[in-house]
């Protein structure tokens, strides 16, 4: 069991920061990107296009499978940029550089975040926050701010990779193929089109979100009573 753990633990890192967004993993952003009609619902032909562009961007050496090698790929390709005179050796002054170059990515990814974040906060759409917007979006998501939080955010995140990674693997053959990925993609679909419509609906994307996050309170409950 412990190699395994390993093995699976070792491909969600590999994949981890491309994402494995299911129907009720995604949020809002992610409903409406998958949304490529933009009539209100979500398809299941829509949710796996959507999931096989993600799929592209985790095999990162594009062998149309999810594995430890997309690991290794992920890390020569990261040392190859890096690399910038291509001699197959990093200076001090190339490794400053990379190291500038990924606080620049953050950068432009928290910046992305905090707009999208203000977008939302501001409900009448004037371009500017009042303190009621303030207080309903407390009122409605609560303060999330801190590192400690930052930090179990992205365990969870990487978790929530290793256990979608785990029950894709239909085989047990420690790698996910296209096939397996869509399979799994059409099994979380099915779970959360609650009416079998064919569709997901904004309200059967809110409802799973919110049984989702039940579940996760009550993962930590458990959690915080065994270790009284």
């Amino acid at each position: 069991m412990k190699t395994v753990t390993i093995t699976l633990s070792a491909l969600a890192l590999a994949v981890g920061g491309a994402g494995i967004a299911t129907a009720q993993h995604m949020g809002e952003r992610g409903f409406a990107a998958a949304d490529a009609d933009g009539n209100g619902e979500v398809t299941l032909a829509e949710m796996q296009a959507k999931a096989r562009e993600r799929f592209a961007r985790m095999d990162a050496n594009g062998d149309g499978e999810l594995s430890r090698e997309d690991r290794e790929a992920r890390r020569a390709e990261r040392f190859a940029r890096a690399d910038a005179d291509g001699d197959g050796e990093l200076t001090r002054a190339e490794m400053a550089a990379a190291r500038e170059a990924r606080r620049a990515e953050r950068r432009t990814r928290r910046a992305a975040r905090a707009e999208h974040r203000f977008e939302r906060i501001d409900a009448d759409g004037n371009g500017a926050i009042s303190q009621a917007e303030i207080e309903a979006a407390r009122a409605e998501h609560g303060e999330r701010a801190g590192r400690g939080q930052m930090r179990r955010a992205r365990h969870a995140r990487r978790g929530h990779a290793m256990r979608m990674l785990a029950r894709a693997d239909a085989n047990g053959d420690q790698v996910v193929s296209a096939a397996e990925f869509d399979a799994l993609i059409a099994e979380r679909f099915a779970r959360v089109d609650t009416d079998n419509s064919g569709a997901i609906s904004a309200e059967e994307h809110q409802a799973a979100r919110e049984a989702m996050r039940e579940e996760r309170r009550e993962r930590r409950q458990q959690r915080r009573n065994g270790a009284r």
